[in-house]
């Protein structure tokens, strides 16, 4: 099953972002997440409506973050991504005539809410500052400098 990587590339993104001390270009956002920077703005200018970042023209702009990383919950970057499904399993027909496929929505129905809402609750509880510190302390431990054009992978 295809998962929706759209939440998990841009949190990556901010992340990137938040690291550095000047704003970031496109094209070196693009870079460390291997995509085209057509693909990077178009994300970044949503959450730009939103409020969570700004953009600088001209030599020396680019992309940097508008809040504090702790004013920034995985929440609130999911709902400015236009809250995506969080959930691939779905109903067969939605109102269908036979009474074991009424039986089986109503349980599917209930699962699926109750999932969603721990879901929703626990990324409205993360922070992006707490992805930093993650970010932070093993970066520290393999001791290697912070580059946002490349990847950062564990040894």
């Amino acid at each position: 099953m295809k998962r929706d990587q759209k939440l998990s590339g841009i949190l990556h993104v901010l992340l990137h972002m938040s690291a550095q001390k000047a704003p970031v270009t496109s094209e070196v956002l693009a870079k460390a997440m291997e995509t085209n920077p057509v693909v990077i703005r178009r994300i970044l200018a949503g959450l730009r409506k939103q409020g969570y970042v700004r953009s600088e023209k001209g030599h020396g702009g680019g992309w940097s973050l508008a809040r504090d990383l702790s004013e920034i919950s995985l929440r609130d970057i999911y709902d400015a991504l236009g809250s995506p499904a969080l959930i691939a399993i779905g109903n067969r027909s939605e109102n269908p005539a036979c009474l074991i496929e009424q039986a089986v929505n109503k349980a599917l129905d209930q699962v699926i809410d109750e999932a969603e809402t721990l879901i929703l609750n626990r990324l409205g509880n993360v922070t992006l500052a707490m992805l930093s510190e993650d970010f932070t302390t093993r970066l520290r431990d393999c001791r290697a400098p912070h580059h946002p054009e490349i990847n950062h992978e564990s040894k």
